[in-house]
């Protein structure tokens, strides 16, 4: 009798599993890091905030940078395996998911290890890193970057299965790819050298993240 597990679709179906495990990882503590650990160390005292972030963040981090890694793996396994069957949706969704990704391992995990180290060494008596004060900025404005991506992402991840616009994707219509890859590639040059402007606050980076979702689907489907 054959075991479903070792089938080639077996295999598929184990690296989606993997695919949406480390994902619920990494989004999970995406939403976390901006959505109550950011909030809360608005209003912490500073010894609270020291404590957490020499303490907790390096923790939440290693979960948070490993899921992004294996995210990003099992869904090359997964493209690469399935090549054949893209749609547009799926060319999108990936596409913002890489991006999300290199914020991870370019931006803000580099950045955050530097906030760490000034405040390990001004817990032992030490005086800050000078890094640490741009450091924090470019970490936070990536990580808010990422939090407006992952909505449309989301979004296109599912909708690639389950109402895709178009079939594969030599079929699907050029304007519509280009179009939306400029304003995601518009975005993320922001996410780098601009500001976090509306994304600054909770709701302000959901109501970006909803509003980002319905263009680039309004752009899928009447282009």
């Amino acid at each position: 009798m054959d075991i479903a597990l070792f089938t080639s679709g077996g295999l598929d179906y184990l690296f989606r599993w993997g695919h949406f495990l480390a994902g619920i990882t990494w989004i999970g503590l995406l939403y976390y890091f901006n959505f109550v650990q950011t909030e809360y160390f608005k209003e912490a005292e500073d010894s609270h905030r020291s404590g957490a972030v020499q303490k907790l963040v390096p923790r939440a981090l290693w979960w948070f940078r490993w899921g992004a890694m294996f995210t990003f793996l099992t869904g090359v396994a997964l493209l690469a395996y399935r090549h054949q069957f893209l749609t547009l949706d799926i060319v999108i969704g990936a596409t913002l998911g890489t991006l999300m990704f290199l914020n991870v391992w370019i931006i803000i995990w580099p950045n955050q290890k530097i906030v760490i180290a000034s405040a390990t060494q001004v817990a032992q008596g030490g005086d800050p890193l000078p890094a640490a004060a741009g450091a924090a900025p470019k970490a936070g404005l990536a990580s808010r970057t990422n939090t407006l991506f992952s909505l449309p992402m989301l979004f296109f991840m599912g909708s690639s299965s389950h109402m895709p616009n178009g079939a594969a994707m030599d079929e699907a219509n050029g304007t519509s790819l280009i179009v939306a890859l400029l304003i995601i590639a518009a975005l993320q040059a922001n996410g780098i050298f601009g500001k976090q402007g509306p994304m600054t606050t909770v709701k302000g980076v959901i109501g970006s993240g909803f509003a980002l979702t319905a263009v680039l689907y309004g752009i899928v489907a009447v282009l």
